[in-house]
């Protein structure tokens, strides 16, 4: 009965974390470029009583053994890299990625970090930004004098100048993708930095080599679900409180046995 406390005890403790990641989702349903968690779990180590394949008292064999399971542990929390929905924002410095790939941002550290928020602005010498104001990579100076911005779905850059009707190049808005994205390390903010489990970025022009398009005017949204987080809430905290239950049923039990004497 000491052991079912301890085994209730860890169920518990993985529907605390897997509220604590549903909570997260859901905090961020309007986050532009937010791609929701997922908890994983694994099973503890299992107490054998029993061994597999061992003979019985007659010599025959025991077809099935017996093995105690001892709760659940966190195996990991990933990220859900589909696709959210876009919305026509209008804005030319908007951009949403449909299909595979990031957006590179140059941190203040000198390294990269990988994002799918497109809501990048311009600074005051010109340069496209992020809200937090760090570079888009490679770096692109929109002119004072630009008017009609525009990108095409392969990123390239262009604007027209002091009343030329011929349009001028600024530069090409080049995608990231990985091998595994799912293996990013997230920074908040929106951004993604790499890691030995994502391995290392494939950079090239938007609409090449499996990476997406880029689509001006367009945000990407969330790809929260909540109606599938609500679920999922209410499915978690229903685990949560069976296994709560449990410790109730096992105290109780060890009551009755601390009583047996009176």
């Amino acid at each position: 009965m000491i052991r079912s406390l301890y085994t209730a005890a860890t169920g518990m403790n993985a529907q605390d974390l897997n509220i604590s990641v549903i909570s997260n989702n859901l905090s961020n349903v309007n986050t532009v470029g937010f791609k929701r968690s997922r908890a994983d779990f694994q099973d503890l180590l299992y107490q054998t009583l029993r061994l597999v394949g061992t003979q019985s008292a007659n010599g025959n064999q025991v077809p099935t053994g017996a093995q105690l399971g001892l709760g659940v542990k966190p195996a990991a929390i990933q990220k859900n890299f589909i696709q959210g929905d876009f919305v026509a924002t209008q804005n030319e410095l908007d951009m949403a990625i449909q299909g595979d790939g990031f957006f590179q941002i140059a941190r203040p550290d000198g390294t990269i970090g990988y994002t799918r928020a497109g809501a990048f602005k311009i600074d005051n010498a010109g340069q496209i930004v992020t809200s937090d104001g760090l570079l888009l990579s490679p770096t692109i100076t929109v002119p004072p004098d630009a008017v009609n911005l525009s990108i095409d779905s392969q990123g390239t850059v262009n604007v027209n100048q002091g009343g030329q009707t011929a349009a001028t190049q600024l530069g090409v808005i080049q995608l990231a993708t990985f091998q595994n994205p799912a293996g990013l390390k997230s920074e908040g903010s929106n951004i993604f930095t790499q890691s030995d489990a994502s391995g290392t970025p494939v950079i090239g022009n938007a609409g090449v080599l499996n990476r997406g398009t880029i689509q001006q005017g367009f945000l990407e949204l969330s790809n929260v679900s909540v109606v599938e987080e609500m679920v999922n809430l209410i499915a978690a905290q229903r685990a949560y409180e069976v296994n709560s239950k449990t410790v109730q049923t096992a105290d109780e039990m060890l009551q009755i046995s601390n009583n047996l004497k009176r």
